[in-house]
């Protein structure tokens, strides 16, 4: 893996946006479901990274992305467990409990996985670039430059700029930070679809994707779904995992909000609404 961006050409018709799976097979299947109903091909949806995280399957999840044909970046998880690193490079504060939690998770993560899904992480590059409606569209992790770098919806919009600069882009599709948000700078737009694995710290189970279709207005949408959680939540506390996280997956709030800025954090449980005229003018 490297910092290079892959282009992969020219995409048309409706996307699916998604990231963070998480190793939850569960909401991986739902989303899969939600796909094929809305008749977007596979190679039409795409992960921002880390479909190996918290959960408690790892090597199933993998195997089941891989079947799928799902295009994806690495996240910071993917390019750990490539470089046979013993911690998840999530960028958390040492000794916080984000980073004690990884402590468990992410060596459970590594364990569980097969040569040939190892295999397959490595293969999976840094970046992504495509043409879409006439836009050049780059999909990070984090940032650019930095897998692991946390941007919000309240991240200073300069932040964003550099990165619409360093990819020469029209629209980013970010992940890393575990929700959805979208922002409009100028004449470009930055997309976080959010992530499957885990809720979005609003108090409902559900977790968020997007679409972007070229033939619609507005052309992006962000869309929620709720799935078989309960399963995943068992299978969490079944394996030895963080019971916080597994609470997490049924609560829908987050154990803490350390990652988080403050404006984002004072969100937490506050159901997560999206207005077409965000988007509509794009």
């Amino acid at each position: 893996m490297d910092s290079e961006i892959e282009n992969i050409g020219t995409l048309n018709g409706k996307l699916l946006l998604f990231g963070g799976v998480y190793s939850n097979l569960q909401a991986l299947e739902k989303l899969i479901s939600i796909a094929k109903s809305e008749g977007i091909p596979s190679d039409n949806c795409i992960c921002t990274g880390d479909i190996i995280g918290y959960c408690a399957q790892p090597q199933q999840t993998i195997q089941l992305f891989k079947d799928w044909g799902a295009r994806a970046i690495a996240g910071n998880v993917e390019v750990q467990l490539a470089e046979d690193k013993d911690d998840c490079g999530c960028d958390f504060r040492e000794g916080s409990r984000c980073d004690n939690f990884s402590q468990l998770w992410y060596p459970f993560a590594k364990a569980h996985l097969e040569k040939d899904s190892i295999e397959f992480v490595r293969a999976i590059p840094r970046n992504l670039s495509f043409t879409y409606a006439d836009k050049k569209v780059t999909v990070v992790h984090g940032s650019y430059s930095n897998i692991s770098e946390f941007i919000f919806k309240s991240t200073p919009k300069q932040v964003k700029s550099n990165v619409f600069e360093e990819t020469n882009s029209d629209i980013i599709i970010a992940g890393h930070c575990g929700l959805p948000f979208n922002e409009k700078i100028g004449d470009k737009l930055w997309i976080n679809p959010g992530v499957i694995g885990m809720p979005a710290n609003d108090g409902t189970p559900r977790v968020w994707y997007a679409i972007l279709d070229e033939n619609a207005s507005p052309m992006l949408s962000h869309h929620s779904f709720n799935y078989e959680h309960e399963l995943a939540n068992e299978l969490m506390l079944k394996n030895g995992l963080p019971q916080e996280y597994a609470n997490t997956i049924l609560t829908g709030i987050w154990d803490n909000t350390e990652i988080l800025p403050k404006a984002e954090s004072e969100l937490q449980g506050i159901e997560i609404e999206f207005q077409k005229t965000l988007t509509s003018q794009f």
